[in-house]
């Protein structure tokens, strides 16, 4: 059985060399480290992990572009296994990862990770198409109160899009834009409006509706 191929992104080089360290003496290949999500999605094409590690917080924000950038490899590569290992539980858009991608995805502590082998075992299971999430995740989830404004439930990358959206750029415009796909932004847009909770009619559209949304919550 060839050795599963895995790709690290974190923004501190101690904390990533160790888990490389680790990796590697139980047998996984780690094909490539990296700092930031930037460029993250060209990189994948180069390295063809079977999983990808990632932390949520990032630069250059610091916020959820660890995150955003797993939700946006799913999109993109659904066959690819991602696993965020952070220190923060970002809840809302841990649901939108979950929710999006039901399938080869995970989402540990790393203070709860307290054997290397717990590590190997969810790569493996991710990898095999498996939903690994740590029960103190799935907790805070649960107690999220409900989003008052729909507009809440956007991740950073489609709050960026929908302004996008607003100012009336097309989607191969605002993917040339954000240095991504076509694809991608279609995903994003998808995204949005079921979010939005937009319906289409014969006298409504749901870029427009999007648009309206955004203006309005601008408008405050």
């Amino acid at each position: 059985m060839a050795a599963l191929r895995v790709m690290l992104v974190d923004d501190a080089p101690l904390v990533r060399e160790g888990i490389a360290r680790l990796l590697r003496d139980d047998g996984v290949d780690v094909v490539a480290q990296r700092a930031d999500a930037v460029g993250l999605i060209a990189a994948l094409e180069d390295a063809h992990p079977d999983v990808v590690i990632l932390d949520v917080r990032m630069p250059p924000t610091y916020t959820t572009e660890g995150l955003d950038a797993a939700v946006e490899i799913k999109a993109q590569h659904p066959e690819i296994g991602v696993l965020v290992l952070s220190q923060y539980v970002e809840t809302r858009h841990a649901v939108d990862l979950l929710m999006g991608a039901p399938s080869g995805v995970g989402y540990l502590l790393k203070e709860r990770v307290t054997a290397h082998s717990d590590l190997v075992d969810a790569i493996i299971r991710v990898a095999g198409g498996g939903t690994v999430i740590d029960p103190e995740v799935v907790r805070k989830v649960l107690e999220t109160p409900r989003w008052s404004d729909p507009l809440d439930r956007l991740t950073v990358r489609e709050h960026e899009v929908l302004a996008l959206v607003a100012e009336g750029h097309s989607n191969t415009a605002i993917a040339d834009m954000l240095a991504t796909s076509a694809r991608t932004i279609e995903s994003h847009t998808s995204r949005i409006f079921a979010k939005l909770d937009l319906d289409v009619t014969s006298s409504t559209h749901r870029r427009v509706l999007a648009v309206l949304a955004h203006l309005r919550a601008n408008a405050r």
